[in-house]
């Protein structure tokens, strides 16, 4: 990608790297109420990425796609549990967070962080 990043794209690899280390924090510690940090980072990512017209930021956008749709199947699921996870629903998470830090690893090697 270019040597010379926009506002736009700075930002969202700001936030984009948020979300990278509230997901290693949760999968180490397991503990869900980091959700609301994972929903605000992604929200903040998708309001500075969507509809832009920055090249990298179009170039990433089906991994973002993957980030967007992941995390919204994750608040549905969620929102089925009353609060008890089992071991199904664990499953599932599971599967759709590590979607997310797959999408989130393809971003950062595509722009060059790693």
């Amino acid at each position: 990608m270019d040597n010379e990043l926009s506002k736009e794209t700075e930002e969202f690899l700001v936030q984009l790297v948020r979300l990278n280390g509230t997901m290693k924090e949760l999968f180490s510690s397991g503990n869900i109420e980091l959700f609301p940090e994972m929903n605000d980072a992604i929200k903040k990512m998708h309001a500075v990425q969507h509809g832009s017209k920055d090249a990298v930021l179009e170039a990433v956008d089906p991994e973002c796609a993957v980030i967007y749709g992941n995390f919204d199947m994750i608040v549905k699921l969620l929102r089925t549990t009353d609060g008890e996870i089992d071991a199904a629903t664990q499953k599932g998470l599971n599967k759709l967070l590590h979607n997310i830090d797959e999408a989130v690893v393809n971003i950062a090697a595509a722009v060059g962080l790693v």
